[in-house]
């Protein structure tokens, strides 16, 4: 497990550490004794103070503390030496003398050396080093070690247990911790009412620096360096006089959000507003006093290690107050911002330059970008995301070779705004993240990463893989990312736990992305096609029982965190997703005069009382009441973008039932209930290739059960009674299936009949049978005689790599097992789709003439302005067919915030249709190619006529008969 613990947290330590006594390694802590710490007094605080904390972290795995001294201390024969290059005159001494090699370390962006050395002091026998190349570099090594000896990131933010050691070495030698691939890197608590408001309330008495204490040294734990505060009714600087005291302290730049200019908090204006000038924020008609706003804060980088935020918007976190056009409005802003950064050279007497900067693009400030503002070189760019995660835009050639300010992104994992909020719970698949990040890394967005976060808990998971791929994203690739899940959940939990608790984890967040919970409606999924309700309530059903497994083989004090990190979402969105399929039947049956539309109306009331108990396990319960009020979040019931003031169960209707037995049925691709309905019920064909089953249910209409006999007709038609989708308990679901050895060649035609001796409803059957050429043709192929079909992205045989561009997997992404992207993600447009890296689909079709693909797609956008997001298809020898998300006539609506985004981000994911026309029936070959890059290519359907309305569409089946 050493090697994946590497990769988790980017540490060049985690292989090193022991817990049983070997040769020649250094001795931390024994079962007699610990090895005192030594800092120099001349180092920063932050220094003194990680060394405090590492001492502590021993204690938490032996049980002893070892001494902190900040001075040399005599008599002993070990230390372990902690100190920063540019201030400790302890370990520059040791450079002096050639007892510590800082080669790769010295003048390198927060890296560190961790070093065992002989003799470093008369009478002390060996020393370990921890020598950062600046306060934070030695900061990181020292936490670094804290993990490594077993002190998880989340000790206190989720109650991961410390597992008891009798002692710890590390294995003698030199190691280097290299600096990190993106040099400002963090989280922006933003969101935060109802729930961290009130938790930090209750907890702390405010947003003060006693809470910033403990997120500081959370952010440090996970090797990041940068904040944005919280700041709905926050201001940072004057909440707390300490917090930005403490931030410099610890070794947080501290920074303020996209609205929010110059070192300021957005409250600050507006609880002053009635002293600044005449309290407009308005750089026109108020722009004397607004500029002395700035110049305020503008004085505090001076003091702090600050990375200053630029520009403008609106009062809020709203657009800028327009001056009558776009030009005029990019005038304006060019002025402010060359306002700001002459105030910032004024107050500080620094060189802009040696100013760190950043301009965000959020939502209507890129337009000005697009525009053509000019924006100073030493200024960073940050370009934002479209909320859901996807970035609207990344620097091209050109500019990377431009700017010495450099690139950065803007991400969400949490959002309070369109096109739609979502604030509840882990919405965030990990693969989703890599691909966009590995994005922005290849294209040279690098020097900032911020994501807000929301509330910070319940989204530890994502957090920590945003910041571990910020430090080392070498160790995150495509194809490790289960393993680097896998070596999370052995670390918190033990190897022995790992894989189910990675599985769950990566589960849960996959499903919760399909739909985010929040837009999670009772029709959703169809009840009607492909099973797909049922399938969803298994999916959640199973992954329940899983979920509640583990916990029940975890130690008493490993559940606390597991039900932070697992159990509680799973519990909560398998009782959501059931509550909603509960409501969609409500409503369905109630059509169908079904009985069961009472119990269907009992279940959902049962399942919002359950949804209660289980947000109050979270906040009163766990940990003794420690989290309380981190689940106050409402997601039940949106109605607009914003969240509701409480949750909202959906509405249910109660038949008034008749005091008799009749009898009602359904069937497999109707929302009709029969008798009643004026056609006859019929079930979708059952298709000679694809052998597809089907059902129909038969219940009770009155208040007593409903006897019936159901019968084939045929002796081809087979029945088997299963308990039907239902919480009616006399509902029973028939299973109806065709016995191919014995079905009549060609088409063939049958029924099935359900009485009570009384009244008689009379079920259709058709079956297109295929003939012994068309099984051995097909074979290998996905395809069908008629019916809708899907090709999973992974499904082709060949592969075709072009100019050094190939197809490659991601594996667990979006709606599908393994999803197909180009790489490099910065390679070229091809001109000739036939020349172009392409994917080669056997495909079966059962009769001539034109069909539809619809291509499903991840709703990437378009990072690159030059790119229109084209793929290309085409049958055999056929012309190849071009599609384009971002052609002109689409474009406005495919853009963020278009109404066709808004769409595609509810779903995550986008339809490419395309026509193609197939003139012969039988084996062909369906060919995809990369136009442009950027497109994660997840499935393909194919069908006639009309596609069944479903969410999913028909599952894959490669054609094998």
């Amino acid at each position: 497990m050493a090697p994946l613990m590497a990769g988790l947290t980017g540490s060049v330590l985690a292989s090193a550490v022991r817990f049983e006594r070997g040769g020649g390694a250094f001795a931390i802590a024994t079962s007699q004794s610990t090895t005192p710490v030594w800092v120099d007094p001349s180092d920063h605080k932050g220094v003194a103070r990680v060394a405090h904390d590492f001492a502590a972290d021993v204690a938490r795995v032996t049980g002893a503390a070892p001494p902190t001294v900040s001075t040399r201390g005599t008599g002993v024969r070990r230390a372990i030496i902690v100190g920063s290059l540019d201030r400790s005159p302890l370990v520059q001494d040791l450079v002096r003398r050639g007892k510590l090699d800082v080669s790769g370390v010295a003048g390198q962006w927060e890296a560190c050396v961790v070093q065992t050395v002989a003799q470093p002091f008369p009478g002390v026998d060996e020393a370990l080093v921890i020598a950062g190349a600046d306060k934070r570099g030695t900061i990181y090594g020292v936490y670094d070690l804290s993990r490594s000896i077993g002190v998880s990131p989340w000790y206190w933010w989720a109650d991961v247990p410390v597992r008891r050691r009798a002692g710890i070495w590390l294995d003698a030698g030199r190691r280097v911790q290299r600096s990190p691939a993106v040099k400002y890197r963090g989280i922006f608590l933003n969101n935060e009412a109802p729930c961290l408001s009130g938790w930090t309330a209750e907890k702390f008495g405010g947003m003060n620096s006693a809470f910033y204490a403990k997120v500081f040294e959370l952010l440090l734990r996970l090797k990041a360096n940068y904040l944005w505060p919280a700041m709905w009714n926050n201001a940072f600087a004057d909440d707390d006089p300490r917090n930005a005291e403490l931030a410099d302290e610890y070794g947080i730049v501290m920074g303020t959000s996209h609205h929010e200019p110059m070192n300021r908090a957005h409250k600050e204006f507006t609880s002053r507003r009635e002293h600044i000038g005449n309290g407009e924020w308005n750089y026109v008609s108020n722009g004397d006093a607004v500029r002395e706003f700035f110049r305020e804060g503008a004085a505090r980088s001076k003091q702090h290690e600050l990375l200053v935020t630029l520009g403008m918007r609106g009062d809020g976190d709203v657009a800028l107050e327009g001056t009558g056009g776009l030009q005029s409005d990019i005038r304006l802003l060019e002025q402010v911002i060359a306002d700001q950064r002459q105030l910032l050279v004024e107050q500080t007497g620094k060189r802009i330059k040696d100013i760190p900067q950043v301009w965000v693009l959020f939502t209507e400030v890129q337009k000005y970008y697009d525009a053509g503002l000019k924006l100073p070189a030493d200024v960073t760019l940050m370009f934002s995301d479209d909320n859901v995660g996807y970035l609207r835009r990344l620097p091209t050639a050109a500019e990377r070779t431009s700017r010495t300010g450099g690139f950065g992104i803007y991400h969400h994992m949490d959002m309070n705004g369109g096109p739609f909020s979502y604030k509840w719970t882990n919405t965030n698949p990990l693969p989703k993240l890599w691909e966009q990040l590995n994005q922005a890394l290849h294209h040279g967005a690098d020097r900032i990463w911020i994501s807000n976060v929301g509330d910070l808990k319940p989204l530890e998971l994502p957090i920590e893989f945003f910041l571990a791929m910020a430090w080392d994203p070498a160790a995150m690739g495509r194809d490790k990312l289960q393993a680097w899940t896998e070596a999370w959940a052995a670390r918190d939990f033990g190897a022995e736990h790992a894989r189910d608790i990675a599985r769950l984890a990566s589960r849960y967040a996959k499903a919760n992305a399909w739909r985010k919970p929040e837009v999670l409606k009772p029709d959703t999924y169809s009840l009607e096609h492909h099973d797909e309700a049922l399938r969803l309530s298994r999916f959640w059903g199973e992954l329940r029982r899983d979920a509640e497994g583990v916990n029940t083989r975890l130690q008493p004090d490993q559940r606390a965190a597991y039900y932070q990190f697992v159990l509680h979402p799973v519990r909560a969105c398998a009782n959501l997703n059931e509550l909603l399929l509960a409501a969609a039947r409500n409503q369905r049956f109630s059509r169908q005069a079904r009985a069961s539309a009472n119990d269907e109306a009992a279940l959902v009331r049962r399942l919002f009382a359950e949804s209660r108990r289980i947000r109050d396990t979270y906040n009163l319960e766990l940990v003794g009441g420690k989290w309380n009020h981190l689940m106050d979040q409402t997601y039940l019931g949106y109605f607009d973008w914003y969240q509701p003031t409480a949750d909202i169960p959906p509405a249910v209707t109660e038949l008034d039932l008749p005091d008799d037995a009749r009898f009602g049925v359904a069937v497999d691709g109707s929302v009709q209930g029969w008798p009643g309905y004026y056609l006859p019920p019929t079930l979708p064909t059952f298709d000679g290739l694809l052998r597809n089953t089907s059902w129909l249910e038969v219940f009770p209409r009155g208040k007593r059960p409903a006897p019936v006999q159901v019968t084939a007709e045929q002796s081809w038609i087979r029945l088997r009674a299963v308990p039907a989708f239902s919480a009616g308990k006399d509902d029973v679901r028939h299973e109806v299936s065709i016995d191919w050895a014995n079905v009549p060649e060609g088409n063939a035609s049958g029924s099935i009949v359900v009485t009570d001796g009384r009244e008689r409803v009379t079920v259709g059957v058709r079956v297109a049978g295929a003939t012994v050429s068309q099984r051995d043709a097909a074979r290998g192929a996905w395809g069908s005689l008629g019916a809708p079909f899907s090709i999973p992205a992974d499904g082709f045989t060949r592969n075709v790599e072009a100019r050094g561009v190939r197809w490659l997997p991601l594996p667990d992404y979006g709606r599908v097992e393994v999803a197909m992207t180009p790489e490099p993600v910065t390679a070229a447009s091809f001109a000739d789709p036939r020349q172009a890296p392409r994917l080669h689909y056997p495909l079966f079709v059962g009769g001539a003439g034109e069909f539809n693909v619809d291509v499903i797609t991840a709703p990437t956008l378009r990072i690159d302005p030059a790119h229109e997001l084209s793929l290309a298809l085409w049958v055999d020898d056929g012309a190849p067919i071009v599609r384009s998300v971002f052609n002109p006539q689409e474009r406005e609506s495919q853009e963020f915030l278009g109404r066709q985004h808004d769409l595609n981000a509810r779903a995550d994911m986008r339809v490419m249709r395309f026509k193609l026309r197939i003139d012969t029936p039988g084996r062909h070959v369906l060919t995809v190619a990369m136009v442009d890059p950027g497109l994660v290519l997840q499935q393909l359907i194919v069908y006639r006529d009309r596609l069944p309305a479903s969410y999913f569409g028909p599952l894959p089946q490669r054609l094998e008969a």
